[in-house]
């Protein structure tokens, strides 16, 4: 796991505490040296400090190979102590015994919690058995039965262990898992912005030079204006590019630290202030007329969460897109951006209806739906993920509208 450079005591102070506590355990140990003897006294000594190792050192300290020789230094003390003699568990032989028997479950927990699933199960199996065999080295049962079941008692705390650090590898697991999933949708989230944007600058672009074509032969004098007017299209959609992979970028940096675009530079998502210029320059690409009622005052627009001004940017986006795509002949637009605190929740009601085409050119909520990009499915599925309702369909008058509505919270 990455360390957090903000808070160099987290990294340093774990380190310090196993060094700490391995240096007074390897004192106390090389006390008792004489009354224990060494061969209680190294199997412990080389399971406590592995265990420390492990804890406070982990990207520094292999596990497997420490586990591997803790095993085999366990082993080696036990065959060494048996049988064992009449007076060891009065001695501090029995003491040394339950500390290595503690290491011995800590080095089991971090197999279950950090090792490969097949070296956890292979040495967290080994080490665990071992374990369970320490107590023979303090005293023989008179019968096997009754050596099994004292090994199989203690065994019980080397399942414990590895329970335990299973458990704790799950909610790692779940933890890594969600952040790839959070990231994964707000990439896609990004991407299908990205794409709407793009598409109603370069739905723009199109309709400016279909005009051009036409008057270009009999009035050669407003094609440049036509000109002027696709260059400004053009350098918004590379706007709205730049912005959003920006965003992007803000996107993998971690909780409290800034992405590579910086902190307080870094590109927001579009709100409420973003609407009148996306209007205004839908009014200079076409020949309708576009009414915008939106309400931005500055206590409206403090009390709009960001989550609910993009999505609101993004319904008059695809509304005003699939106008210019699939009914450019119509003469009027409305767009209506207005708080509604007539309900027990307020709301922010965002609204854009187009009256009838002058030509036919199909219908507009038909050839929407068959359009690339998320759409207005994909534009419902984010209003409902807000807890508001999205809706659209064909008034009485032929046109077409699109209406959402949007808790802005208390």
């Amino acid at each position: 796991m990455p360390h957090d450079e903000r808070h160099p005591l987290r990294n340093v102070l774990p380190s310090t505490l196993c060094a700490v506590l391995g240096a007074g355990g390897l004192t106390a140990a090389l006390l008792a040296a004489p009354s224990a003897g060494w061969r209680a006294l190294l199997p412990m000594t080389v399971a406590v400090l592995a265990a420390l190792a492990l804890t406070g050192l982990p990207a520094r300290v292999p596990l497997a190979p420490t586990a591997s020789a803790v095993a085999v230094a366990s082993a080696l003390g036990t065959a060494a102590q048996f049988p064992p003699p009449a007076e060891t568990q009065q001695g501090p032989a029995g003491l040394l015994a339950l500390v290595e028997v503690a290491a011995l479950l800590v080095i089991v927990l971090l197999l279950a919690r950090r090792a490969p699933v097949r070296q956890a199960i292979v040495l967290g199996s080994t080490i665990g058995l071992l374990e369970s065999t320490v107590v023979l080295r303090l005293q023989l049962p008179p019968t096997v039965l009754e050596a099994a079941a004292q090994s199989a008692f203690f065994a019980l705390g080397a399942v414990a262990a590895a329970a335990i650090g299973g458990y704790l590898r799950t909610l790692e697991s779940r933890r890594l898992l969600a952040v790839r999933e959070a990231r994964r949708t707000q990439r896609l989230q990004l991407a299908r912005d990205l794409h709407d944007f793009v598409a109603h600058d370069v739905s723009g672009i199109v309709v400016l030079a279909q005009a051009a074509q036409v008057v270009g032969a009999g009035r050669p004098d407003q094609v440049l204006p036509l000109l002027a007017q696709i260059e400004a299209a053009g350098l918004q959609a590379l706007g709205s590019m730049d912005r959003t992979v920006h965003m992007l970028d803000g996107a993998d940096a971690t909780p409290g630290q800034p992405g590579p675009g910086g902190g307080e530079g870094r590109p927001q998502a579009y709100g409420l202030t973003d609407i009148v210029d996306v209007v205004d320059r839908f009014r200079a690409a076409g020949r309708a007329e576009v009414d915008l009622d939106i309400d931005l005052t500055p206590d409206h627009v403090g009390r709009v969460p960001r989550e609910v001004a993009a999505t609101a940017h993004r319904a008059v986006v695809e509304a005003l897109t699939n106008i210019r795509r699939h009914a450019p002949t119509t003469p009027l637009v409305r767009v209506r951006i207005l708080p509604d605190l007539s309900g027990p929740v307020p709301l922010l009601a965002v609204s854009v209806t187009n009256s009838a085409p002058s030509l036919h050119g199909g219908g507009a909520g038909e050839r929407a739906r068959r359009g690339g990009g998320s759409g207005l499915a994909g534009l419902a599925e984010r209003v409902e993920a807000l807890g508001g309702t999205f809706d659209f369909g064909a008034p009485a008058d032929g046109g077409w509208r699109t209406s959402a509505a949007l808790p802005i919270g208390e």
